[in-house]
Formats: C-alpha cells, structure tokens, sequence
C-alpha cells in the first residue's frame, strides 16, 4: 500500500446526513435567538423614544337641546321683513384636560364632531361671550350654565382645567336622534389634536 494512500471506514448517506441535520439545528437556532434579540432590541429602542401625550382628557356630560327657533321680523335697520324658521341643536359639553407635561399648552380650537347619514356635521364651540350671551337668550337654559372654557386657553404644566363649552347644529331633533357617532376634537398650538368620546349617553335637556 503506498504512504500517501490510506485506507478510511467508510461513511454511508444516512450518517453523512444525519451529520448534516445536527449543523443544519445549530444553524437555525442560532437564527431564531438573532432574530428574537433584534426584536427585543427594537422594542426597546421604540419604548424608549415614545413620550406620553402632553394632554390627556375626558368627556364628562354632554346634554343636547333641541329647538325651533325664529328670526325676529326685523333687519339691522329695524325694518320689518319676513320672519324665517330653522331648527337647530345646542350642545353642550362638560370637559376635563390635564396637561401632564413640563412646558404649558395652548388649546387653540374645540370642535363638535356629528357622523351622520351624509357624513361628518362638525361645529366649532361658541368664544366665551357667545357662550353666555346663549343663556341671555335662552334662561330656559339657565341650568346648564356653568363656568365656561375657551377654546383660546393656556394649561400650565401639571394643570387641570375644567370646563363647558356649546357648539350648534342646524339639524332637527330627528336627524341629530339619527347620529350614528359623537366626537370631540381639540386642537393645540404645535401638539397633535386629542380625539375625545363621551362615555355616558347624551342627556336630551
């Protein structure tokens, strides 16, 4: 037998491939732990960098006032002309912000959002002289009345502010019967909008 030729027990397929399968485990599992760690690792990075919102919220009442209401029969100039009707729904909303964040915010708009049959009614909420001049012309209304929020006011940090607000719709008792939804959007100066939902049901006043 020559020296550079040895003779070496020979390996059937089943052994070759059951030596294979074991590298082949090996391999996989260290796949799935890379994977797993690269998950965590992004979860954390993402945990991380996610803030709480600045303002947090709630919809505490809400109560609708369905009315027929008409014009007086007279111009600006005091002529008379012809008196028109229309029906609308006053809404008045009960709201709590907390601004839970370590600069102030500034609330700059508050909208009244109505999903209907033909699609989203949204009203903005009366400034606060439009809203008592309401009662002014309402005093049925005088039980709602309670201190008012602006849609122009300022939260200090840690602060929490409650307040009403009203906003209208010229719809009939009917159609705003109908909604299919009801929804408050408030918007912040440089802050994304908070989306709030009434929780209770709408007490018809």
């Amino acid at each position: 037998m020559s020296l550079l030729q040895q003779d070496y027990p020979e390996v059937d397929d089943a052994a070759r491939g059951e030596e294979f399968t074991k590298g082949s485990s090996h391999v996989l599992w260290a796949s799935v732990i890379a994977t797993v760690l690269v998950t965590l690792a992004i979860a954390l990075y993402v945990m991380a960098g996610t803030k709480p919102p600045a303002v947090t919220g709630e919809i505490e009442h809400v109560w609708a006032h369905p009315m027929h209401t008409e014009t007086s029969g007279f111009d600006a100039s005091g002529a008379a002309v012809a008196k028109e009707g229309f029906d609308q729904v006053l809404v008045f909303t009960r709201v709590k912000l907390h601004n839970q964040s370590d600069k102030p915010v500034f609330l700059h708009e508050i909208m009244t959002n109505a999903k209907m049959d033909d699609g989203i009614h949204s009203s903005y909420a009366a400034i606060p002289i439009d809203y008592d001049r309401v009662f002014q012309a309402y005093p049925e209304l005088a039980s709602l009345h309670a201190n008012g929020i602006s849609p122009s006011s300022t939260i200090d940090p840690g602060q929490t502010v409650e307040g009403t607000f009203v906003s209208a719709f010229r719809l009939n008792k009917d159609q705003w019967e109908s909604r299919k939804a009801l929804d408050f959007t408030l918007g912040f100066q440089y802050l994304p909008s908070l989306t709030l939902t009434p929780t209770a049901p709408v007490i018809e006043q």
